[in-house]
């Protein structure tokens, strides 16, 4: 086994961290949103990944062709990717509303100007 041949599953890996870890780490909203698309996009390639079948064909009946891939994780992805630009889109206009509410897109600084007196 070559580490190389996962090289799919590494990728996933390392830009789930990432994105997980820019969510958790940041404070600032706008940030926390590319953190938000970065770890989608790593389950996205998981998914591709997961249904990729090495030696197959497309589904189309063909003599001689015994395996086949399957486009439903493919076709499940764009699907995903629609809905994440929606919600990235509904997130850009929440960030929106709420710097022109608080002035800011700090966390802590949102946090701090909702405490009681």
């Amino acid at each position: 086994m070559d580490v190389f041949s996962y090289f799919n599953y590494w990728v996933v890996v390392v830009l789930m961290m990432l994105g997980f870890f820019i969510v958790i780490a940041r404070g600032n909203l706008v940030k926390k949103l590319i953190g938000l698309n970065i770890f989608q996009t790593s389950v996205f390639i998981l998914y591709i990944s997961i249904g990729n079948v090495s030696g197959g064909a497309a589904p189309i009946l063909e003599e001689g062709v015994a395996l086949y891939s399957n486009p439903l994780p493919h076709v499940l992805i764009l699907t995903a990717i629609v809905v994440g630009i929606a919600t990235t889109a509904v997130g850009l206009a929440l960030v929106v509303r709420i710097h022109a509410a608080y002035d800011s897109v700090e966390e802590s600084e949102i946090l701090a100007q909702d405490e009681p007196c």
